[in-house]
């Protein structure tokens, strides 16, 4: 029953949700998903560590062969996995990413000038992606004045701190990977592999998700999808996720 007056409208009962009136996303898999990837493009894959990466996706790229990529990421995995793969294939131009983390080719190669690394404070690339995601070309934050990061950036004080400029990402295609999705794109995350997923999923130009279960449209409840289907252009089901850890701590028990 609709009960609420323009410009919004307030239902007081479930509806049910159309599961004939929608366009699939779904491709057969990693490889299909690729389609329009070409050398030199900017690429943004979700993640944090090991955490939700798009493991298929990252190997089908090591497949294919795509070289002169700039990748955005929050980090770049381990020497043998994750987006480790792509380094150690040199198919990674450029590294834009807030951490070197685990990786010690990533930190070999740029040490050794090999490979372009443009390293940012975590929150401003969240907030960069958020920013293409919702159309906002650039932001001011206090993050980074004072540092290299500020270097040839815009600078303008608000309430007595200075703030830089900084630009929202512009990138072609965006890997994600979801717990949950259905055939029209929708996606639910699960637990900490949520992290940078749902905000690339919203900027990507060209956004493709692998999911652990691809459901039928009207099997996700409403209320727990975290990206909608009008975000994502591709969807397939992903296959034999290794879900690595990254550091593993454990102790004797009763220590």
């Amino acid at each position: 029953m609709l009960v609420g007056l323009f410009p919004y409208l307030i239902l007081t009962e479930k509806l049910p949700m159309s599961t004939t009136n929608y366009i699939s996303k779904v491709v057969p898999d990693a490889t299909a998903a690729l389609e329009g990837l070409e050398d030199n493009m900017t690429v943004m894959f979700g993640g944090f560590g090991l955490c939700g990466i798009p493991e298929n996706s990252i190997s089908a790229i090591r497949e294919k062969g795509t070289t002169g990529i700039t990748c955005i990421s929050n980090n770049a995995g381990i020497d043998d996995f994750g987006l480790g793969l792509l380094l150690r294939t040199r198919q990674i131009k450029k590294m834009i990413a807030s951490y070197v983390g685990e990786n010690d080719e990533f930190e070999r190669q740029m040490l050794s000038g090999e490979l372009e690394v443009e390293l940012i404070p975590q929150g401003t690339l969240a907030e960069r992606c958020r920013a293409a995601g919702a159309g906002v070309p650039a932001f001011y934050t206090p993050a980074g004045y004072g540092t290299e990061v500020a270097e040839g950036k815009g600078v303008r004080v608000f309430n007595g701190k200075p703030h830089i400029l900084e630009h929202a990402f512009d990138a072609p295609f965006a890997f994600v990977k979801a717990w949950k999705g259905d055939k029209a794109g929708n996606l639910i995350f699960k637990g900490t592999a949520r992290n940078f997923n749902p905000m690339m999923a919203m900027a990507g130009k060209i956004t493709v998700a692998e999911v652990e279960e691809l459901v039928e449209v009207g099997e996700l409840n409403p209320n727990s999808i975290h990206i909608p289907g009008i975000f994502v252009q591709r969807i397939f089901q992903g296959m034999d996720y290794e879900k690595r850890i990254e550091q593993r701590t454990v102790r004797t028990k009763g220590e």
